[in-house]
């Protein structure tokens, strides 16, 4: 079993080595993974030159939702939906699906048959030692682990000794780093003038052998204005960090003996103007960085407004949030906001050298360029990152998505 010291937190997807040194962890080929609904595109990454070359495209039964490798990183294990995000139309097909991943080149093939899950997954990660797949469910909201077989593709379903209480909407799984615990993130609803708020929690779990029992509740206030979205964990401290999407807030949480401390150690701003929102904000992806110096956090914001019969970005943050780590404490502090050059930063992800960030953006957005009217295409900015940890735009790859959506990305160390 990986220690916390060996374990570095899973981001977006990706395993890194912390055992290794700086110049091991620079000098290893990445592949960079980015879906446009069901075709999902692998490219190369170049972190000294901060660049991406595109290379194959492989196709899955339906849209791309998540994607999470296998400890080894040979194999990339992929959840996929044909029902819409949210609240909307409920397809019919959901999979699990594996592919073997080229140590070489970082291609992807097939490996075996899909598994069906039962409705749309919306994230997935697996255990510590790789041996089962927890996938998080946001409507109705549900979590399930499945084995992983002795030949790397996904297994059957483990049965659970109780009843799971998955709160209101899931959006993320995550297993602690000592593979004790796993925790269900559930950001619940904001209220409207016709529906109050439903609440949300951190549902966690004691976790053994695919097994999860004795659910604990963690949910400030009852869970009202507390809608948490995702979480990551620092790489070698007992600190927890949670995006509170509704309320663009960053948490950090203490982890005490194995166990989280359900009080809420430091409350953090994400936006840079909070008190200036202009539309709809929504805090998204949280990573920490390979060094456990800073944490990374993405606000949203993609309100339109009718304007010469188009639709126009209405105006808000669409920024990266960076903050320093207190190495005593584990406070954050932010030092800076930078904007990511397009509409609605869905994910973002570091390479494990901690040198680059890539951010994706998944739909075109008309936006307002002085007296015209343009469109900002979805696609992938990419950022270095500073030894100050701070980020300086490089470039972005636009892609026309068509009806479709980028949905998710992802770096994998080969």
């Amino acid at each position: 079993m990986l220690t916390r010291r060996t374990f570095l937190s899973l981001v977006a997807g990706s395993i890194a080595a912390p055992q290794l040194s700086s110049a091991q962890q620079a000098s290893r080929k990445v592949a960079l993974y980015a879906n446009v609904g069901a075709d999902l595109t692998h490219y190369d990454v170049d972190v000294p030159g901060a660049a991406l070359i595109k290379r194959g495209t492989v196709t899955l039964p339906a849209g791309v939702q998540y994607a999470w490798p296998h400890a080894s990183r040979r194999y990339l294990y992929v959840a996929t939906s044909s029902s819409a995000s949210g609240y909307g139309k409920a397809g019919t097909e959901h999979h699990v699906t594996a592919f073997s991943v080229d140590p070489a080149s970082g291609a992807l093939t097939p490996h075996g048959e899909p598994i069906r899950l039962p409705v749309r997954p919306i994230h997935m990660t697996t255990d510590i030692p790789a041996e089962n797949i927890l996938v998080a469910f946001n409507n109705p909201s549900g979590l399930r682990v499945y084995r992983i077989n002795k030949d790397f593709t996904p297994g059957e379903e483990v049965k659970q000794p109780g009843t799971i209480d998955a709160g209101i909407f899931a959006h993320q799984v995550r297993v602690t780093p000592d593979n004790r615990q796993v925790i269900l993130v559930t950001r619940g609803n904001e209220g409207t003038s016709s529906k109050a708020e439903d609440p949300g929690a951190l549902k966690v779990f004691d976790y053994k052998n695919g097994v999860l029992t004795n659910e604990v509740s963690i949910a400030p206030n009852g869970g009202k204005e507390f809608g948490p979205r995702h979480l990551d964990f620092h790489p070698t401290r007992p600190w927890m960090y949670v995006s509170i999407e509704t309320q663009n807030k960053m948490y950090m949480y203490r982890m005490d003996g194995g166990k989280i401390n359900p009080e809420i150690a430091f409350s953090k701003e994400t936006l840079a103007d909070p008190k200036n929102i202009k539309s709809r904000q929504a805090a998204s992806t949280v990573h920490v960085h390979p060094n456990g110096r800073f944490l990374y956090g993405a606000n949203r914001s993609d309100d339109t407004i009718e304007v010469e019969g188009k639709k126009v970005f209405k105006g808000g943050e669409n920024n990266i949030v960076v903050y320093s780590i207190n190495q005593s404490s584990g406070e954050p502090t932010p030092i800076q906001h930078i904007e990511t050059g397009a509409i609605h930063p869905r994910t973002f992800h570091i390479d494990p050298s901690g040198r680059m960030l890539v951010v994706q953006h998944n739909l075109p957005v008309n936006v307002r360029d002085g007296n015209t009217i343009r469109s900002a295409p979805a696609g992938l900015s990419v950022f270095r990152i500073g030894d100050d940890g701070k980020l300086t735009f490089v470039r972005k790859y636009d892609i026309d998505v068509g009806d479709k959506t980028m949905f998710w990305m992802g770096m994998v160390p080969l």
